[in-house]
């Protein structure tokens, strides 16, 4: 498994994504993160075999300020698993790569943040169980409200690293 940047060879793969109504609701397709990027927003692509499994975005810069006043921190947004390889293990070890991956293409980068629904069980217990940390911050989102997580890179972490 291996996390890329985005380009045109995955765009197959990644508009072909499908999740269930139930996942839907909380975050958006590839196909939809795609057409909002911008040069603070960093598509990338979780892959097996030259393959997109998964996709997320890493946002920089004062939009994701309602998140962190970190300003050495990244936003990890649109997270999914394409649902025909859900269950194979893929959210976990992409969260495992993700350290590496920032270290190397985002040099400064001290701190990961994320909000995830409050009704969102399976991501926020996948999220917790890979190093993220609930510090009690909440923001209202679209559908309800959302925990606001921390991953730190200062330091080895207790996960997301190899």
């Amino acid at each position: 498994m291996e996390l890329q940047f985005y380009s045109e060879k995955f765009k197959e793969d990644l508009y072909a994504f499908s999740l269930v109504n139930e996942q839907h609701q909380f975050t958006a397709l590839p196909e939809e993160a795609l057409q909002i990027i911008d040069e603070n927003r960093f598509p990338v692509v979780i892959t097996l075999n030259e393959k997109a499994v998964g996709f997320f975005v890493l946002h920089q810069g004062e939009a994701i300020r309602d998140y962190t006043t970190n300003p050495n921190a990244l936003l990890l947004r649109a997270f999914s698993i394409n649902q025909i390889h859900q269950g194979k293990g893929y959210a976990k070890e992409a969260m495992k790569l993700l350290s590496d991956f920032i270290r190397k293409h985002f040099p400064g980068t001290d701190e990961v943040v994320l909000a995830v629904n409050e009704r969102n069980i399976a991501a926020r217990t996948l999220y917790l169980r890979t190093g993220f940390e609930d510090q009690g911050n909440k923001l209202m989102g679209r559908k309800g409200w959302q925990s606001i997580l921390t991953y730190s890179l200062k330091g080895n972490g207790k996960y997301l690293s190899k």
